[in-house]
């Protein structure tokens, strides 16, 4: 038999109660965010074959920056990282086009280094901290010192959990003119080897960290370039992750002229943030859009972020 309807009325009340606290303890204690890489190809002035021919310095097609501001929309990452992004004015052109189609990215940042025309940013919804461009990394390259050709941009975003800091960086391309370092290895493993000696001097006990190393790395998973992001002597510094399409294809660049498929682009994450990463995968995007943006596909990376102790 029922009791009273006050009786019944009560309980209800306190079990909303109760849901709503747990509710506000699993809040207090646990923040998501979404972060995501996109090279973006070109975003600026570029030699181009158009309908009209070829063209030099002609600027990114109407119809491939609709189609680029559709993927974005579509993957609403709280984080975007861009890699072939032009200079300030492309990318101030890109975020209030993204506004106007009703993403806002408020926050914002560019490295400026010794490529004049592609560049390494990042879009935030959330205020960005200690913004750097790292332009003084080097490394030994048959016998001679170079520099990290793109930077490496540093930037930390505050959650209710604790930082997370990332590192943003675009690798030497395949294209070289030098014999002795065909496809340009050598210089990217060089590039890898610089990045994470600063990221390991930034943090020392990468099992304690929360950072993100994430980009186009133009290198796959057994080249040299990922094995010195990854480790250093047994200092385990930061996990590759896996990634894949709804399709379970796991290709990020489309090499046209060739037909040929890979994955260069690529999310680690440090020792201390493996846990926090949902599903322990990334994802590759292959929604609408996604053909006609970019030669690459974006990579995005779920995070549920409990509090350090």
């Amino acid at each position: 038999m029922r009791g009273p309807a006050w009786q019944v009325s009560e309980h209800a009340s306190a079990v909303k109660i109760a849901l709503l606290f747990f509710c506000g303890l699993i809040a207090a204690r646990a923040e998501t965010l979404t972060i995501a890489t996109y090279n973006i190809e070109n975003y600026g002035p570029a030699d181009r074959m158009t309908e009209a021919g070829f063209r030099k310095d002609y600027p990114k097609p109407e119809a491939e920056k609709r189609a680029l501001r559709e993927v974005i929309c579509a993957l609403n990452a709280d984080v975007l990282v861009l890699q072939e992004m032009g200079g300030p004015p492309y990318l101030e052109e890109l975020r209030r086009d993204l506004k106007a189609d009703g993403l806002d990215y408020p926050h914002a940042a560019l490295a400026v280094a010794s490529d004049a025309d592609r560049h390494v940013a990042i879009l935030a919804k959330r205020r960005l901290h200690g913004v750097a461009t790292r332009t003084e990394l080097e490394f030994s390259y048959f016998g001679a010192k170079e520099k990290v050709k793109r930077g490496l941009l540093e930037a930390t975003i505050a959650t209710a959990a604790g930082n997370v800091t990332l590192f943003a960086l675009h690798l030497k391309s395949r294209f070289t003119e030098r014999p002795d370092d065909p496809l340009s290895a050598t210089r990217r493993a060089g590039e890898a080897t610089a990045i994470r000696d600063y990221v390991l001097k930034r943090f020392p006990l990468p099992n304690e960290a929360r950072f993100l190393i994430l980009g186009d790395c133009n290198d796959g998973r057994t080249s040299r370039a990922l094995g010195h992001l990854q480790k250093r002597g047994k200092t385990e510094v930061a996990t590759l992750l896996p990634a894949a399409d709804s399709r379970g294809e796991v290709w990020s660049h489309v090499y046209r002229r060739e037909e040929s498929y890979s994955r260069v682009d690529q999310i680690l994450v440090s020792r201390g943030l493996v846990g926090a990463v949902r599903g322990g995968a990334a994802r590759i995007y292959d929604g609408k859009g996604v053909g006609e943006a970019s030669d690459h596909r974006p990579l995005a990376v779920g995070l549920m972020l409990e509090p350090q102790k």
